[in-house]
């Protein structure tokens, strides 16, 4: 009887400190950030290349449509609604220059990317992703490229 009665007690509390641990925890909300660093590959350094955030939030929904076989009218949200003309830009040093590809500038442009990062790193963001794409010249008469990094973080939303 004693075995019986601590089996049931050791059931009990398990199921009580079980209800516990399922409870409902508030959600936190998350917000994201993406900063873009776009650095020029046009040879003779006649690019331009920046270091890029929005100071500005944008709804997705505002802008978006959904489509069926039954509705397929087209999205007509305004491009200009779209564009963010508050943001953050910071200057970046081309890649080339008249001599050529200039390591100096790379080195010089990742500096400035790092502080970025750290400053984001102290205000709570946290680096998720990093994406990077390139353009480059793609013959004799293109003459155009660019190298674009993306780098996407989170944090907890403060209230």
């Amino acid at each position: 009887m004693k075995k019986f009665l601590l089996f049931f007690g050791l059931l009990i509390a398990g199921f009580i400190s079980f209800s516990f641990i399922n409870q409902e925890q508030p959600q936190a909300e998350i917000e994201y950030k993406v900063i873009t660093s776009v650095e020029s590959i046009v040879s003779n350094g006649l690019g331009r290349s920046r270091l890029i955030s929005s100071n500005v939030d944008r709804n997705f929904e505002e802008f978006t449509s959904e489509q069926s076989e039954e509705d397929n009218s087209r999205n007509k949200s305004k491009r200009g609604d779209i564009r963010v003309k508050d943001f953050e830009e910071t200057k970046l040093l081309n890649f080339y220059n008249i001599g050529g590809i200039r390591f100096q500038n790379i080195v010089a442009n990742d500096a400035l990317v790092s502080s970025k990062l750290t400053a984001m790193a102290k205000e709570g963001w946290e680096l998720m992703f990093i994406n990077s794409a390139v353009e480059s010249d793609s013959g004799k008469d293109d003459g155009q490229g660019i190298f674009v990094t993306r780098y996407t973080f989170k944090r907890i939303k403060s209230k």
